[in-house]
């Protein structure tokens, strides 16, 4: 049996999700609208084996463990712990994390 983890989304990613909305909604509503359902729907597809995606370049110099998922021009950065995954950030992938 698959082990399923519980999803989370920090105050950070949820703050992201609707930057990201609101981008794209200024040229299209409907383009955000499914953007951001389809971004959901693999945000939510970590509860089955999240270590699946790589780790994050950025972890040498933070000391941290965090792993990255790609959408489209998107990274959604995330941290497995236990039972649970922990959503950290949403950011276009041009762009390195900063702590």
């Amino acid at each position: 049996m698959t082990k399923k983890y519980k999803v989370n989304l920090t105050k950070h990613a949820q703050n992201d999700l609707e930057h990201i909305y609101y981008y794209i909604a200024s040229n299209s509503p409907d383009n955000a609208v499914n953007f951001v359902l389809q971004l959901e729907e693999k945000l939510y597809s970590l509860n089955t084996y999240p270590e699946r995606h790589p780790l994050i370049p950025e972890n040498e110099f933070f000391g941290t463990d965090y792993r990255h998922l790609i959408y489209k021009k998107y990274r959604v950065i995330y941290r497995v712990i236990a039972g649970s995954v922990f959503i950290l950030r949403i950011i276009h992938g041009a762009k390195i994390l900063q702590v």
